[in-house]
């Protein structure tokens, strides 16, 4: 089912003007990014934000459980508050295992080889452009195994579908 178990983390895209950050959630049971949040700095509010816009967008009931890594963003006041508040929950990785959130170091990699390697950004916000660009194509067109070879959007789709005509 989906909103059952989210996971984020942060990655960097080098420019001209400096880092751009990125944080993104994705829930597990799509692998669709459902929230992301990009910023010049790697604060607690990157990380809030994503979380934020995942909770306006699917507005899941209590009880999701929210999966990190240990890094200072996440046990900030603000992110574990703003998880508080959605009736979230935290689980975090063991120190120093990035295999705990393989998920998202995976959709790193897809996005960082597939779209970025190589590519030299003046500005931030080419940056940014360039990187919404990529998470549409990945949510609605970019095919994964775990998933029989559809896309995230397809998954939910069908997913939701089968479950209405249960109902039915």
């Amino acid at each position: 089912m989906p909103n059952q178990v989210w996971t984020t983390d942060i990655t960097y895209v080098p420019t001209a003007e400096g880092w751009l950050y990125l944080s993104v959630i994705i829930d597990l049971f799509s692998r669709q990014v459902v929230g992301w949040s990009m910023q010049p700095h790697m604060k607690a509010e990157l990380v809030t934000d994503a979380l934020r816009m995942a909770w306006f967008r699917r507005r899941p009931a209590a009880g999701v459980i929210v999966h990190s890594d240990r890094g200072s963003q996440y046990c900030s006041g603000l992110f574990q508050g703003a998880l508080r508040a959605y009736g979230m929950r935290s689980s975090m990785s063991r120190r120093g295992d990035c295999w705990d959130n393989a998920p998202t170091e995976s959709l790193w990699g897809s996005l960082k080889v597939g779209r970025l390697h190589g590519r030299q950004f003046a500005t931030r916000r080419a940056a940014m452009d360039e990187v919404v660009d990529w998470l549409g194509f990945y949510n609605a067109r970019r095919l994964h195994s775990t998933l029989n070879y559809v896309s995230p959007m397809t998954f939910e789709k069908n997913w939701a579908a089968a479950q209405h005509g249960k109902a039915a």
